[in-house]
């Protein structure tokens, strides 16, 4: 048998050639893929998701809720569904969700909301680099027409500029409807620098991302600036009911809370939370989100406050929270079904999907938090963690 990896040019999307390289991988790596090949997705769906097909990864889904939601775009109650292999997790975001509706409901905000590509320009020397960047503020309508012309629902928002050396950073502010928007964005910017190119004499070469766009890892200029959507989470819970559901009282909560900003300081964190990224990572699987955005999209400002009647304000900042209702893994069938679950699957959704997401993440935050304090973090986990 080849070394090499079936494929058929003309159908690889076919249940014919997801057996075919699975008896190729059976043979290859001495494994029985019993489960692997076991599920009721149609591989020609696939398509334009994966390559060399074979079967699919059965991630154990949960649910939790009602988690009460009010925002501009979700409000009500929502039943969440979580993907995640980690025990615990689904009893402890429920338990913040049941804290947080009896409270009254998470009030979640979507502040901003932008996709970037980040071009770079390089010049002779750092003067040229200057007067390019004084052009590219006069044509700001010119380059957003020539980027919008790929792209039905992209738009240019605006264009942020950095110098350094004899080069010019340009990062391309673009909203992009209910997809995360990435490629579409790619490609808006592309043929937008492509016209630079044409018209602007004098530049040496230029390329299409110089790393300020940050794709899928945290950065300063996305705390600041947001990529994605930026929502903001807040809600306030009565003490008393945060001392009988939690076992914790509001002002050792805060006093905790404050402890750990300094820990999170000293360790240059990118989060201030406890845990963003399990409540995220486990709904982007769920809906079809991209994983790997994960690695922007946990980035988190907590902020916490006590009243003068003992009452705990807890909010969440996600500064890059980037999700899609349209388009990836958005369009695949189990994926579907959860979206429609939350009432998501749709046009004109995304900010609706956000809002949903902030507030579980606001509900995994309290949950955590109190669990570390008053000592179940670890009997949870001894308790529903182990399954040998």
């Amino acid at each position: 048998m080849s070394d090499r990896i079936p494929r058929d040019s003309d159908n690889d999307y076919s249940e014919v050639m997801a057996k075919t390289r699975r008896d190729f991988a059976a043979d290859k790596t001495s494994s029985k893929l019993d489960h692997i090949g076991h599920y009721s997705v149609d591989p020609a769906t696939t398509a334009g998701n994966i390559e060399n097909f074979i079967g699919v990864a059965q991630v154990p889904l949960g649910l939790i809720g009602p988690l009460r939601v009010n925002g501009e775009h979700a409000s009500g109650d929502f039943y969440v569904p979580m993907a995640t292999s980690e025990g615990t997790l689904i009893a402890s975001y429920n338990r913040g969700a049941r804290l947080l509706r009896d409270s009254g409901g998470v009030k979640v905000t979507v502040v901003d909301d932008a996709m970037q590509r980040a071009p770079v320009f390089v010049f002779n020397d750092a003067r040229e680099a200057r007067d390019f960047g004084l052009w590219v503020e006069q044509n700001v309508e010119e380059i957003a027409a020539q980027a919008e012309t790929t792209t039905s629902s992209g738009k240019l928002r605006n264009i942020e500029q950095y110098a350094a050396a004899r080069m010019r950073y340009l990062r391309f502010n673009f909203t992009t409807g209910d997809a995360a928007g990435q490629n579409m964005v790619g490609k808006a910017t592309f043929i937008a620098c492509e016209w630079i190119m044409k018209t602007y004499p004098g530049i040496q070469r230029y390329m299409l991302s110089g790393a300020m766009d940050t794709d899928k890892k945290h950065s300063q200029i996305n705390t600041l600036h947001s990529r994605g959507k930026r929502v903001v989470a807040e809600v306030l819970i009565p003490g008393e009911l945060l001392e009988k559901t939690m076992g914790v009282t509001a002002e050792v909560l805060f006093k905790a809370r404050q402890i750990n900003q300094v820990g999170s300081f000293m360790a240059g964190s990118s989060s201030t939370g406890a845990h963003a990224a399990n409540g995220i990572a486990a709904v982007f699987i769920a809906t079809g989100q991209d994983a790997a955005n994960v690695a922007e999209s946990s980035s988190s400002i907590i902020f916490a406050d006590v009243d003068k009647a003992g009452n705990y304000y807890l909010s969440i900042t996600l500064p890059s929270l980037i999700v899609a209702t349209y388009g990836g893994g958005t369009g695949l069938p189990t994926q579907q079904e959860c979206l429609d679950m939350l009432g998501c699957n749709g046009a004109g959704k995304v900010h609706k999907l956000a809002e949903i997401i902030g507030a579980t993440v606001l509900a995994g935050e309290v949950s955590l938090m109190s669990a570390v304090l008053a000592g179940d973090w670890v009997t949870s986990h001894d308790a529903l963690g182990r399954n040998r």
